[in-house]
């Protein structure tokens, strides 16, 4: 009896062990994002794709299993710094996806960078996101980059001289991104007439339409988000204003369409992915299963939330699988070279944590977007 309660007590060790030693190979990832509120499309879309890239792809070279922890920042500042504080805290992550918008990641960065934990986005484009830190990166490309192509095919493409800029005041991204446009705009010979400005939560927009009007731009800029775009450019056509409405990638999302209807045609943005524009094999393969699973292909925020976890993933290779620590996987995230991901080659520049890669240039054609034109850096 001795003998087998002796065996038993082994075989039980061994099992805990195991168990253990199974359980510890993983690397717990936090993900920010907007699941609900103004722009749950977009962390929506975002959580597709970093969902399909992790059954792509759910273990690092040693078989270290990525383990994904959502919390959902409701698309506010608020909510996106207690999502992080938990993730951090409670959760223990060595590292975070998100957010979406540049002003929720700007405020939920300071506690990423205070407790060193790697924190890379997706899609915050504003050159601030990252400025200053050393523990905060991004998978897209950054507004001035975004806002001198806008401008250089307006100028050049379009061949329009004159510009209305409107500007959603309380976004960080609307903001930074207008600024960008004007000054590459200025530069190459444009001229911006005027500067409308309006909030996250007007629904009346005739007061700047009128000023739109009395000036008579040939286009008209508003980096913003698609539920403002499809808005404003449903009021502006009733109100017989038929410039080009150009955009950021903020436009990206199939609600615009839904939302704007006719009213949204023709509208033209900078973006960062097209299925059509395959750049990598990489590329065809997420777009092939996207496809498969959820019938349709997958948009911008989809393929870059599905980058920011193949980054992830690699840096959690390279930093050495269960055994990596935050600020090694930091090292091997803001270090990325000519990294073949799903939006194109990927390389982040390792002091300042912003990515460098092409934008791409999409429009809206009888209800659905159009691939028009990819621009290198």
């Amino acid at each position: 009896m001795k003998r087998f309660l002796n065996i038993l007590a082994v075989a039980l060790v061994s099992f805990m062990f195991m168990a253990t030693s199974s359980y510890s190979k993983e690397v717990k990832v936090g993900v920010v994002l907007p699941m609900t509120g103004l722009v749950a499309a977009f962390g929506q879309s975002a959580w597709k794709g970093i969902e399909l890239a992790q059954s792509m792809e759910p273990t690092a070279k040693d078989g270290t299993k990525i383990h994904l922890t959502l919390l959902d920042n409701k698309g506010t500042k608020v909510g996106t710094a207690n999502a992080v504080s938990k993730l951090i805290s409670s959760n223990h992550v060595k590292t975070l996806i998100g957010a979406i918008t540049s002003s929720d990641t700007m405020a939920g960065a300071p506690i990423a960078e205070r407790h060193h934990i790697p924190m890379i986005s997706s899609s915050a484009t504003n050159p601030l996101v990252t400025k200053g830190t050393k523990y905060i990166s991004r998978a897209c490309f950054i507004d001035p980059f975004q806002g001198a192509v806008a401008a250089k095919y307006v100028y050049n493409n379009l061949h329009k001289k004159t510009a209305t800029v409107m500007i959603e005041r309380d976004q960080d991204y609307s903001v930074g991104l207008a600024h960008a446009f004007i000054k590459a705009f200025k530069k190459l010979g444009g001229k911006v007439v005027s500067v409308a400005f309006f909030q996250s939560t007007d629904q009346d927009y005739s007061a700047q339409i009128s000023t739109i009007k009395a000036k008579n731009p040939e286009v008209i800029y508003m980096p913003s988000y698609y539920q403002e775009i499809a808005l404003f450019c449903r009021q502006a056509r009733q109100y017989g204003l038929n410039q080009p409405v150009l955009a950021g990638d903020g436009a990206e999302a199939d609600a615009l369409i839904k939302i704007g209807g006719k009213a949204v045609n023709g509208v033209t943005f900078t973006t960062h992915f097209d299925p059509h524009a395959a750049a990598t094999p990489l590329t065809t393969k997420f777009v092939n299963l996207y496809n498969k699973k959820y019938k349709q292909n997958p948009d911008a925020m989809a393929a870059l939330g599905a980058d920011a976890y193949f980054i992830v993933l690699n840096a959690v290779s390279k930093a050495g699988g269960y055994k990596a620590t935050p600020k090694k996987i930091n090292y091997y995230i803001r270090h990325t070279k000519n990294f073949k991901g799903v939006t194109g080659v990927i390389n982040i520049n390792p002091k300042t944590g912003n990515a460098i890669k092409s934008a791409v240039i999409r429009k809206v054609v009888n209800g659905k977007f159009v691939y028009v034109t990819t621009v290198n850096p």
